[in-house]
């Protein structure tokens, strides 16, 4: 199979052809993910029945689309009638089921699950009654539900206390691709980019596959941001109208959130999230959230040493950062070189770098050689006053072992050279953080860079460790 990573998830779904029970497999993550492709390639040679619901049809349609799915895996269906109800549809798919040859894993692949549960359809029942009184007496049925629809699957079969919740024996969140993993996916496309140039691609449309599925051997990182942004037939011209939409009810509340924190590179308290968006407080701004951290557009960070209430909301979606930062009212023609030479790129790119740096802490923490270290992630920030003026640090790596790395991220095009002045601003941010937080760990200032840095004389007086780029590739 020609795949590129989602090494974990692979082996998850082919180890289930060797269990001795069936199962039932919920996949779910955005649209434009891989999941339909990756259940295909893993099971091609198990596949006996597939069935894709259908957007915004009505129950008929939707009846009418599985049983001629029916009809195309066992032509012996054509002799019985259309369903009329899914209890129906299910009974004739049992029927199929029956007479295949004994032997082997049988997989039943739902995709698209959400769209075939249309109001007062007796879908989701129909489904349940089909698994518990007919796949869990057998042993050798997959069964796999699939659904972009993130929200629906979350609060239907993940986190619903009645329905399929107790019944899902394996659930695959399908997320964006990591660096290492987009360099894979590069390499399966012969395209040949220095490790720089991937990063400065990631940090614009992050790690959906595809996104990058049309890159072209030879062309420059601005020739594909153009393809994908600028030109007149740009593939993802209007992909955001349907990215949110596709994955959440009432997405535009979820897309007020995300364009709230757009405004603040730190991350945003819950309580300035509602001061700025004019949201209303309470469970319903809960569900959001949680809504978009699973999702992995959000990431809650929790500031050493406060409490619960205090902790950061940061958008963590390169393409959905790109997209208010660069595209969003945007009035004019335009080419990403153009852009690119404007103040707002490098303010972006050092936030962008922040990003990528924060959903690689992994090979970050193998990279330092504490992966076996157990650790806390965190940011912390001070508020400035009249008379000092504030810290932030992005990002900290609070070890078990007495130690903490304090981690500096810098994306320079060349070599970063310290100046006396940047050494001394860090020598008083781990003295504030030291005093503010009371900590008696020994602090680690660890610098990471785009290409790395020159070890001056300001350079080895406060830095301990180096990485860069390279070492965010796992």
């Amino acid at each position: 199979m020609d795949i590129a990573g989602r090494k974990e998830e692979i082996a998850l779904l082919r180890g289930l052809l060797t269990k001795d029970d069936s199962e039932l497999v919920a996949v779910y993550g955005w649209r434009r993910i891989g999941k339909t492709f990756l259940v295909r390639q893993v099971y091609a040679r198990h596949l006996v029945f597939e069935c894709s619901g259908l957007h915004e049809r009505s129950f008929a349609q939707q009846l009418e689309n599985f049983w001629l799915a029916l009809v195309e895996a066992n032509p012996d269906a054509k002799t019985e009638l259309p369903p009329k109800t899914w209890l129906q549809a299910f009974a004739q798919l049992k029927s199929c089921i029956n007479a295949l040859p004994k032997g082997g894993k049988k997989v039943i692949f739902l995709d698209e699950i959400s769209w075939f549960e249309t109001p007062r359809s007796g879908f989701l029942a129909a489904l349940d009654n089909f698994w518990n009184q007919f796949c869990t007496k057998r042993s050798d049925i997959i069964l796999v539900i699939c659904g972009s629809a993130a929200s629906w699957i979350i609060n239907k079969v993940i986190n619903d206390r009645g329905g399929l919740h107790n019944r899902i024996t394996k659930h695959v969140q399908l997320m964006p691709f990591t660096l290492q993993e987009t360099r894979e996916f590069l390499d399966l496309k012969s395209v040949k980019w220095t490790l720089k140039d991937i990063a400065q691609l990631y940090m614009s449309v992050g790690g959906v596959p595809f996104y990058l599925m049309d890159i072209e051997p030879g062309k420059s990182v601005p020739q594909v941001l153009d393809d994908l942004f600028f030109v007149p037939q740009a593939r993802l011209k209007n992909e955001f109208q349907n990215l949110y939409a596709a994955l959440f009810k009432n997405s535009h509340l979820h897309e007020k959130i995300v364009q709230t924190l757009t405004s603040k590179n730190r991350g945003m308290t819950r309580r300035e999230i509602i001061a700025a968006s004019g949201l209303p407080s309470g469970g319903g701004l809960t569900t959001l959230l949680e809504e978009l951290i699973a999702c992995g557009f959000v990431k809650q960070i929790f500031p050493i040493n406060k409490t619960k209430e205090d902790s950061l909301f940061r958008l963590i979606d390169e393409y959905t950062l790109f997209y208010y930062k660069f595209l969003y009212n945007l009035k004019t023609n335009n080419s990403w070189l153009q852009l690119s030479a404007k103040p707002a790129f490098k303010v972006w790119s050092s936030y962008a770098f922040e990003t990528l740096c924060l959903k690689h802490v992994l090979p970050i923490k193998k990279a330092l050689g504490i992966h076996g270290i157990i650790s806390n992630d965190y940011s912390w920030f001070l508020k400035g006053d009249s008379t000092n003026a504030g810290v932030q640090i992005d990002l900290l790596i609070d070890r078990d072992d007495n130690c903490i790395n304090l981690l500096e991220l810098k994306f320079h095009e060349a070599e970063f050279e310290m100046s006396k002045a940047y050494a001394s601003q860090l020598v008083e941010k781990v003295n504030a953080f030291k005093m503010n937080t009371h900590s008696r760990k020994n602090v680690f200032v660890t610098l990471l860079t785009a290409v790395g840095a020159r070890k001056n004389e300001h350079y080895l007086s406060v830095v301990t460790n180096q990485l860069t780029i390279k070492d965010l590739f796992d």
